[in-house]
C-alpha cells in the first residue's frame, strides 16, 4: 500500500528545497576572487610555450575577444643603477641616491595602451548588470565558456559611461583617466583571454626599461634639443602613440605622451631605505613615470618620478568617488608588462587587486553606518 503524504509535509519540503539547491548553485559560480585566479593561472601554466628567457622575442598579438592588435617587446634581465645622479639638471631629492638594481626578463608593451584596446574591456561586459565596485549581480555559471573573462571586475554603468566617448572614435590615442584598479583588471582581462599573465610594471622594470642600457637624462642621451624627436611634451594635449621615435629597445612614449601607472606605492625616501614599495598598501600616493603632453622637459627625464593623489578625482560628482575614472588626470595612462616568470596565484591576485582597497575601504565604512 503506498504510503500517504501530508498536504502540510509536501509544503514544507517544497518550501525547503529551493534552500537546500541554492548552495549547490552558488557552489557552480565564479567570483573575483582567488578561485579565479587560480584558474586563469592553470590556463596560463597550459598555454606557457615559452620558458627560457634565450627563447624570447617581440611579438604582435590580438585580443581574442575583439581582435585588436597589441605589440610586446622582449625585455631582457639585467642590472642597472636606478635614480640620477646628483649634477644631473633638473633632479629631485626622491630620485637619490642611485642604487644598483637586478631586474628579472619580461615583455612591455611596445606602446601605451590605447583607447580602441581599453574600451572593448569598458563596454562589452554587460555594465549595467554590475555592481560599483565592478562584480556582476549574478555572477557566470561555472559551464559558461566565458566564465573566466566575465566574472572579472569591470567598470560599473557610471564608469563605462565616462569612457564611452572613446567609442564615438576608436584609435591609437591613449587612454587617459584611468585609475591604478581600472588598468590592473584590464590586464587580467586581458590574461584570461589570452593564456598569458600580464601586469603593470613595477617602478623597477619601467626605468630600465626607459633607460634601455643608457645612463644619461633621456634613453637618447643629454641634448635636451633632441627631445622633440622622441617625446610629446608642452603641448596641448596627447597625440597617438608611436608617433615620436622609440628609445634604443624599441618602447614608444617612455618620455612624454601620458604619465604610466607602476605597481609601487612612492615614498620620498624609498631609494634611501631600500624599501619595497610593491605592491602598494595605501591608496595615496602611489607610482607614475614618464612625464606627459602636459609637462616639461626635465619631467619627462628617465629618472623622474611622481606619484597620484586624491585630486585626481577632484571633479568626479559620485560619492563615494569612482574608483574606475579619474576626472582630473588626462596625463595619465598605463603600459602593461609580461613577466617571464609566472608567479603564485596568490601573488597574481594581490598584484591585479592591490588597487581595490578603496572599495574595500568604502564597504567597511557602509557597513558601519547601517
Amino acid at each position: 500500500m503506498p504510503q500517504t503524504i501530508s498536504y502540510s509535509r509536501f509544503i514544507a519540503s517544497s518550501l525547503l528545497m529551493p534552500l537546500l539547491i541554492l548552495p549547490c548553485l552558488q557552489a557552480q559560480e565564479l567570483k573575483d576572487d582567488l578561485h579565479l585566479v587560480e584558474k586563469i593561472r592553470a590556463l596560463i601554466l597550459k598555454k606557457s610555450a615559452i620558458s627560457k628567457e634565450s627563447a624570447m622575442k617581440d611579438y604582435q598579438a590580438r585580443i581574442p575577444k575583439t581582435g585588436v592588435p597589441y605589440d610586446m617587446v622582449a625585455i631582457k634581465s639585467g642590472s642597472f643603477l636606478m635614480g640620477s645622479p646628483d649634477d644631473e639638471k633638473g633632479r629631485q631629492k626622491d630620485e637619490g641616491p642611485q642604487h644598483k638594481v637586478k631586474v628579472e626578463a619580461f615583455w612591455m608593451g611596445k606602446y601605451e595602451v590605447t583607447q580602441k584596446q581599453f574600451i572593448q574591456f569598458a563596454l562589452t561586459k554587460n555594465t549595467p548588470y554590475r555592481t560599483r565596485h565592478g562584480s556582476l549581480f549574478r555572477q557566470p555559471s561555472l559551464q559558461s565558456p566565458d566564465s573566466l573573462i566575465t566574472a572579472i571586475s569591470a567598470p560599473s554603468e557610471y564608469a563605462a559611461y565616462k569612457f564611452f566617448s572613446f567609442a564615438q572614435n576608436e584609435n591609437n590615442l591613449p587612454v587617459t583617466e584611468i585609475t591604478q584598479h581600472a588598468a590592473s583588471k584590464f590586464c587580467q582581462w586581458l590574461s584570461a583571454q589570452t593564456g598569458h599573465y600580464y601586469r603593470l610594471p613595477t617602478e623597477a622594470e619601467w626605468e630600465y626599461a626607459c633607460r634601455a642600457g643608457t645612463a644619461t637624462s633621456y634613453s637618447f642621451g643629454n641634448d635636451i634639443k633632441q627631445l622633440k624627436d622622441y617625446a610629446v611634451f608642452d603641448a596641448e594635449q596627447y597625440s597617438l602613440v608611436g608617433s615620436k621615435k622609440p628609445n634604443p629597445w624599441g618602447l614608444y612614449d617612455m618620455h612624454g605622451n601620458v604619465m604610466e601607472w607602476c605597481l609601487d606605492q612612492y615614498q620620498t625616501v624609498s631609494y634611501r631605505i631600500n624599501n619595497k614599495t610593491y605592491p602598494a598598501k595605501q591608496l595615496y600616493p602611489r607610482v607614475i613615470r614618464g612625464g606627459s603632453w602636459y609637462d616639461y622637459s626635465d619631467e619627462l627625464r628617465s629618472a623622474a618620478r611622481f606619484h597620484s593623489e586624491n585630486t585626481f578625482k577632484q571633479n568626479d560628482p559620485l560619492t563615494p568617488k569612482s574608483y574606475w575614472h579619474l576626472s582630473d588626470a588626462s596625463w595619465l595612462g598605463f603600459r602593461i608588462v609580461r613577466p617571464l616568470k609566472l608567479p603564485s596565484a596568490e601573488r597574481m591576485f594581490q598584484l591585479w587587486n592591490s588597487g581595490d582597497i578603496e572599495e574595500q575601504t568604502t564597504r567597511k565604512k557602509t557597513f558601519n553606518r547601517r
